[in-house]
């Protein structure tokens, strides 16, 4: 079967993609960017189109010659400059269902999203629904898939939930009560594959869910377990106003997933029965038990706590910086320095002006630690790494006697050199200029 699909480049677009090769259908993937898509083996080839441009039902007629079916699975979760839900999720699609209808195309699969029904008040669910809407009341056979929450291990909201779940505590809405149906990206990808094959005429509406549904706390409980994280996830009531109010402020962080209409889509709940679902896969979907797969556990399990501590240390870490610097700006006597300063012939406004330009650099490392490019981190960690350290070395010399000193002012320094080291080493690669990229195979 020759299948046209859109968001290949995604994450579930991709996924699907790949499940359909292996099936040996033959693949005409629309991208924006086809540099982008690497699908490995298989008969595939990208079509550069751009959704947000909205191409016409004129322009997508001649690319739909001797395409049996068509997968959309283009989607956004929060509008950006350029990439609005209006584009992306209605007038594209509607424009690619109308020519779809035009030259005979026979299938039609459209992936929207649980909750674009008539209850629906967000903007990504309405665009949904409203594209949904546009494919019901054409004369195309297929299916309008709508999913819950996707659990895939290279999944970005799979990293968030894994990252929540390997939380020691967390604070929810409604103490984590608002109903999901998690389901796993591979009972995802075979549902639609198993619609390709037998299509349902006319067109059927399947919510793509979980075996039963569940609160968001027991969901992150389930998770934790299946990832192999000791100890007992405590989950405590976050008041809805100041839910609310979080997530206005995360609106404006670059990447983030929550605003207030994300926010409203999880307080709303994300569930509904089970039964087509079962049907169409020949069997229950699986549980959140089984999400995480043995030989990726150990790897997942690392990420998720690095997801949690790592943010955390580098607050600490800023912290510690900027309050050294802080007391050592007037808080401490200065005249508690001054065995060090003498130690190295420093005396009077010397030592002073020394003084205050290492508690100028503590500060500023601080700064850096919390809000410096991604550019500079590594430069910045390693500046700490080598002041820390010199620091160390020097003052065991001169001072050897404070590696005696009950409170451990020098070995304290040991478990933070190692800090260090570890946070400098997860920095990524910066991309080197020219350096040939991978490309798609054909």
């Amino acid at each position: 079967m020759r299948v046209l699909m859109t968001g290949a480049t995604g994450f579930i677009g991709r996924a699907i993609a790949r499940v359909l090769l292996d099936a040996g259908h033959v693949l005409v993937c629309a991208v924006r960017n086809p540099d982008r898509l690497d699908l490995g083996p298989g008969h595939w080839r990208a079509l550069q189109a751009d959704f947000a441009a909205v191409p016409d039902s004129a322009w997508w007629q001649p690319h739909l010659q001797g395409i049996d079916a068509v997968v959309n699975a283009v989607g956004i979760i929060r509008e950006t400059p350029g990439q609005s839900f209006d584009a992306l999720h209605l007038r594209a699609p509607a424009e690619l269902f109308r020519a779809c209808a035009a030259v005979g195309v026979k299938t039609v699969i459209q992936i929207s999203a649980l909750g674009a029904d008539t209850q629906a008040r967000s903007r990504y669910h309405l665009s949904k629904k409203a594209a949904d809407d546009a494919l019901r009341a054409g004369p195309v056979a297929g299916a309008i898939v709508l999913p819950s929450v996707v659990y895939g291990p290279q999944g970005a909201s799979a990293a968030m939930f894994n990252s929540m779940a390997a939380a020691p505590m967390l604070a929810l809405p409604q103490s984590g009560r608002m109903l999901v149906q998690p389901v796993h990206l591979d009972d995802v990808t075979h549902g639609v594959l198993a619609l390709l094959e037998s299509p349902p005429c006319p067109m059927a509406t399947i919510a793509f869910v979980g075996p039963k549904p569940m609160g968001m706390a027991t969901y992150l409980r389930e998770l934790r377990r299946a990832l192999g994280i000791a100890g007992p996830l405590a989950v405590l009531a976050l008041p809805t106003p100041l839910f609310m109010a979080g997530a206005a402020l995360a609106a404006h962080v670059p990447g983030s997933i929550l605003d207030a209409e994300t926010a409203g889509m999880l307080l709303r709940g994300n569930a509904a029965p089970a039964d087509d679902f079962e049907r169409l896969l020949g069997r229950a979907p699986r549980p959140v038990s089984s999400f995480v797969d043995a030989a990726l556990a150990a790897p997942l399990r690392m990420q998720a706590v690095l997801g949690v501590w790592l943010p955390m240390l580098r607050v600490a870490l800023a912290l510690l910086w900027i309050w050294t610097g802080v007391v050592s700006l007037g808080l401490d006597p200065v005249q508690g320095s001054d065995p060090l300063w003498a130690r190295m012939n420093l005396a009077g406004g010397t030592a002073t002006l020394a003084l205050y330009g290492a508690a100028a650099v503590n500060i500023l490392l601080g700064v850096l630690t919390l809000a410096c490019p991604l550019r500079w981190r590594r430069p910045v960690w390693l500046a700490q790494f080598a002041l820390i350290g010199g620091c160390t070395v020097l003052i065991t010399v001169l001072l050897p006697e404070y590696w005696l000193h009950p409170f451990g002012p020098l070995s304290k320094n040991l478990p933070l050199l190692a800090a260090i080291g570890m946070l400098w080493a997860l920095e990524p690669r910066r991309p080197v200029p020219g350096h040939p990229v991978s490309r798609r195979a054909k």
